[in-house]
């Protein structure tokens, strides 16, 4: 036996920190990080890291992977791309609390919200629970690659007290907001790590209603709030449209300002409005000043559609001559598609598609792109499919129509509607170096149709420290700082994020000269046969959870040392939060961003 269980050698530590990287030994012993430092000693097992960087494991604070915990134990993608921690509930959907009448509501919430669809959940999900703990006992019971936590979302939380009222968003009486907010504080004392809410149009259920959260009073969210606040501890998690901005923001200060509660905003550049995340950004400032806790939730990849025949849309998905194919299976549509006069048909057609804002969407060609080998998120307006087709002569339909047939109909187009309206990423840049913004927005386990933002910690490596020509770039530090101590602090996880003695041993060793995204593909691997798309990534040599590695090669090991992270009512600076069930605390009580004590646990 060595001194340590396992040793990685001479790697480039990037420990996030921000501080620039150095060259050392990192020694592992019980799960946690026991020294840093060069030639320590023997290892039980040691792994040369020579020509590595070696970071923390990625914690990723915006996921959906309320239904697939229950049913995976593999939380992929976000496990194959270095995240080693995950916080789902977000955007005011899940599964608990859930009364079994209440079942198919909420199916139909987190179908139309986040895209998994019905026959998925109605297959996946056990429902051998009804309260929010025994939800978390249930998750707790599977065994998983890595670890995860959870928040209690309004929707669930108001179906659960209201009944159809609060899922037809009927104003919630006194005794409902009691009654919701004692769920809440009950929810944050079993382990939730906040709560969340949803107050967006962009948010609908798959019969296309509101959430049931969607312009709660005022009085609600602070009842709620103030659950959280009696409970000692919790996030507040909300996405606005912020339509009456004076308003809105107003109601969100008064549930900090009532609750003592920190929160996260979501905050990206959207195209109607190009400069207003600007002023999002002005009031988290000010905000802040004046003394409350307040983050923008912000992402450094456009948030955009991948559109295929294969995909839950594509840009003839609401043109009539097309709709009367869109149920045959991919290679008899593909074959149709394929003869001259169908084509024909369905180009004449192009412009009987209602003209609503979600074909405005999938069938903007100005904002169109294939993605590439590897994928480009940042490409100029000249690669639009529309100014593609303006220099081919042709029109951008039929071009989009003759991409789509490729590879046998699996070919996928990318349109962003979201951090992209000036065609760069610069506003993106500046928003992740404000002080007061933290990463996010990558929805791995949601919207599986439609999106695969699940691989953005790559994006951040790849594109923002190496591959971007189009503006400044982040360092190394900054980029692994960003996705692990600032996102492991938001939710008051200090017990993970930094590379210090006494934390936990959550690490990724990375190639960063061979690290590649591979183009998103439609896997079929959900239940009931579902699909989702997936991107794969090379260049993660090895992946490791509580000092075991679950991926070599981009390969699972099958080690399963992945658990529940429940919170432990405090969020605040300094406080250890969110040790899974056994975990000791170490030393991380003490550690500081800027401390490279070697030594062990305190």
């Amino acid at each position: 036996m060595g001194e340590f269980d396992l040793v990685i050698r001479a790697g480039l530590i990037v420990d996030g920190s921000g501080e620039a990287p150095f060259e050392a030994d990192i020694g592992l012993r019980d799960g946690l990080v026991a020294e840093i430092g060069p030639d320590l000693g023997a290892g039980g097992e040691e792994i040369d890291a020579t020509g590595l960087i070696v970071t923390p494991g990625f914690v990723d604070i915006h996921t959906h992977y309320d239904g697939q915990a229950s049913w995976d134990s593999r939380l992929t993608p976000s496990s194959e791309h270095g995240v080693t921690t995950v916080v789902m509930g977000n955007c005011g959907v899940g599964f608990a609390p859930c009364r079994p009448d209440d079942r198919d509501r909420l199916i139909s919430l987190m179908e139309g919200v986040e895209d998994i669809p019905n026959p998925v959940l109605a297959a996946g999900l056990s429902w051998n629970w009804e309260s929010f703990e025994e939800y978390l006992r249930v998750l707790e019971s599977r065994p998983h690659d890595i670890d995860f936590a959870c928040q209690i979302p309004h929707g669930p939380l108001r179906v659960h007290v209201m009944g159809a009222r609060g899922a037809a968003r009927d104003p919630a009486s006194d005794a409902d907001i009691a009654a919701m907010a004692a769920l809440a504080r009950e929810a944050i004392e079993a382990g939730a790590l906040g709560f969340s809410t949803s107050r967006t149009l962009n948010h609908r259920t798959s019969t296309g209603d509101p959430t049931p959260s969607y312009m709660a009073a005022e009085r609600e969210l602070v009842g709620i709030a103030k659950g959280l606040q009696a409970a000692g501890g919790g996030l507040l998690q909300v996405v606005s449209d912020f339509t009456d901005g004076p308003h809105e923001r107003q109601l969100l200060r008064n549930m900090m300002a009532q609750s003592g509660r920190p929160m996260i905003v979501t905050l990206a550049q959207a195209h109607r409005a190009p400069h207003a995340w600007r002023q999002l950004l002005d009031w988290i400032e000010a905000e802040n000043q004046a003394g409350l806790d307040l983050k923008g939730l912000v992402c450094g990849r456009p948030v955009g559609i991948l559109l295929g025949l294969d995909a839950t849309m594509n840009p003839f998905s609401l043109n009539p001559a097309y709709m009367a194919l869109a149920d045959l299976p991919l290679a008899e549509r593909v074959a149709a598609m394929r003869q001259p006069e169908t084509r024909a048909r369905i180009l004449s057609a192009a412009d009987a598609a209602p003209d609503n804002a979600f074909n405005a969407v999938i069938a903007n060609y100005a904002y169109m792109f294939v993605l590439g080998d590897p994928p480009d998120y940042e490409q100029g307006p000249e690669r639009s499919l529309a100014a593609q087709a303006q220099r081919q002569g042709t029109t951008p339909q039929a071009l989009a129509y003759d991409i789509l047939l490729e590879q046998e109909g699996a070919a996928l187009l990318y349109t962003p509607f979201l951090n992209y309206a000036e065609f760069s990423l610069d506003p993106s840049l500046e928003m992740m170096r404000h002080p007061h913004t933290v990463l996010g927005l990558g929805d791995g386990g949601a919207h599986v149709g439609m999106i695969c933002d699940g691989s953005f910690p790559t994006s951040m490596l790849t594109h923002w420290t190496r591959d971007r020509t189009r503006g400044d770039q982040l360092s190394l530090a900054e980029a692994v700082r960003a996705q692990t101590w600032d996102t492991a602090r938001a939710y008051g996880l200090h017990d993970r994020g930094l590379l210090r003695p006494g934390l936990k041993a959550d690490l990724n060793l990375i190639d960063h000269a061979r690290l590649r995204l591979h183009p998103p593909v439609m896997a079929h691997d959900l239940p009931a046969g579902g699909k989702r798309l997936m991107q794969k990534a090379d260049g993660y040599v090895a992946t490791l959870v509580s000092g075991v590695v679950i991926q070599r090669d981009g390969q699972p090991t099958g080690a399963m040392p992945g658990r529940l992270v429940r919170g432990t009512c405090g969020i605040e600076a300094g406080q250890v939060a969110g040790q899974p069930a056994g975990q000791a605390a170490g030393s991380a009580t003490s550690v500081q961003p800027g401390d490279r004590t070697r030594g062990g646990p305190a």
